[in-house]
């Protein structure tokens, strides 16, 4: 089985999709910007300011993630667009949370302010919707339209949330 987890940044999509492989015992295919940025021998922000006008940049991350989850027969793909890039993926969730959760999130993980976190993630979440729409013709604010499930995280833990994709999933097989 083939299991996508999408979200906008600080709904916890790694540490889900990292909690749902390592239950499930299927690999976990979670390659990002930040990967992509150290390969590139660049900082994140800077990839994400090339990002906004070569679009080679997210092409070749979603082309590599996708290629990674078909090579398998089981997986768990984690990445803002794999419940639209893994077409043949068996269950698609998408993690949902608020702005300020979100932010809060990112604030503990990355430190800085809670209000420079914010205006990131506000302006990064504005740039992606942009870029993906401009790519590939994504609305990436409107997920229900492909995904087999939606979860907002706010008020879940990581653990919850991934029993919730766990249950979906074991639906999906009849297990």
């Amino acid at each position: 089985m083939r299991i996508a987890i999408s979200s906008e940044s600080g709904c916890g999509n790694t540490t889900v999709t990292k909690l749902v492989s390592e239950r499930l015992g299927y690999p976990m295919i979670n390659f990002t910007f930040r990967q992509l940025a150290s390969e590139k021998g660049v900082d994140f922000w800077t990839l994400s300011r090339m990002a906004e006008t070569d679009h080679s940049i997210d092409r070749e991350l979603d082309r590599r993630q996708t290629e990674m989850a078909m090579a398998v027969p089981d997986c768990v793909l984690g990445s803002r667009l794999a419940i639209w890039m893994l077409e043949k993926a068996d269950l698609k969730v998408y993690l949902r949370a608020t702005p300020e959760t979100r932010a809060r999130r990112i604030f503990k993980r990355e430190g800085g302010s809670y209000e420079e976190r914010y205006a990131e993630t506000m302006d990064r979440d504005k740039a992606n919707t942009r870029r993906y729409m401009d790519i590939y013709g994504i609305d990436n604010t409107k997920p229900e339209a492909v995904a087999d499930i939606l979860i907002d995280t706010d008020e879940l833990s990581p653990d919850e949330i991934a029993s919730m994709i766990i249950e979906a999933a074991e639906g999906k097989t009849g297990r």
